[in-house]
């Protein structure tokens, strides 16, 4: 299955999942920058489209099947971590989806094939192009195989999803106000590191880095809780 110089079958090897329908994984792999230069071809964001709906399915039931310990609001935190586009970005670069997507000359010469925007929608049609070929339960199992380690990992770090929130209540009780974020990064596009900051009142109380500014974000909200839980309310002071 080679079309545009490259190897689909490979990839279907790697999604470990045998195409009735081949066509279905060269429009997912067609990005609409590739088809404003190749007339005739439909993009993938049709296919995005259903595949994030899916995705939301799959890892929803699979969560509450699993940790029938979680309430509501847990699971919805579980879910978000996993479904959103710098997770997904990450499963993508993990199986070098990025080599397959067909893009328009400017986006490739950009390195569109390195973008987390790029890759986490490439892999929603992925998950869509499976599952109108094989169904929902084929699409369960490839799903399911490449979201199981990072439903595993946000499980282990489950704790520190609420960071913000809990910061942000914190914030508005002691000082009447919110705390704020100033948010840097280094390196390239397509692998940028992100540092923020937690400022409260012109005070720094917290330092994080991470590959998303999310995530970066988290870590930061998390010192600057433990900060604040460290000293008493009349007497918070700078944390650098």
């Amino acid at each position: 299955m080679t079309f545009d110089g490259k190897n689909l079958a490979v990839l279907a090897e790697r999604l470990r999942y045998r195409f009735r329908q081949p066509e279905l994984l060269v429009q997912a792999m067609a990005h609409r920058s590739w088809c404003a230069e190749n007339s005739g071809f439909t993009s993938n964001e049709r296919l995005e489209f259903l595949g994030d709906a899916v995705l939301g399915v799959v890892v929803a039931e699979t969560v509450y099947r699993r940790h029938a310990d979680l309430a509501e609001g847990k699971l919805t935190d579980l879910r978000k971590s996993v479904v959103n586009a710098g997770a997904l970005a990450e499963i993508a670069a993990a199986i070098d989806l990025g080599e397959f997507v067909m893009l328009g000359k400017g986006e490739r010469q950009a390195g569109g094939q390195h973008k987390p925007s790029i890759l986490s929608d490439a892999l929603e049609a992925v998950f869509g192009a499976v599952y109108l070929d094989g169904g929902y339960e084929q699409a369960h199992v490839v799903i399911s195989r490449l979201v199981a380690e990072p439903i595993e990992a946000a499980i282990r770090g489950l704790d520190s999803l609420d960071n913000k929130t809990v910061l942000q209540e914190m914030v508005a009780h002691r000082f009447g106000g919110a705390p704020v974020y100033v948010i840097t990064d280094t390196g390239p596009d397509h692998a940028k590191e992100f540092t923020a900051v937690v400022m409260i009142h012109g005070d720094s109380y917290g330092r994080g880095v991470g590959k998303s500014k999310k995530q970066a974000e988290q870590v930061a909200a998390r010192q600057a809780v433990l900060a604040l839980r460290a000293s008493p309310p009349a007497q918070a002071v700078s944390h650098a």
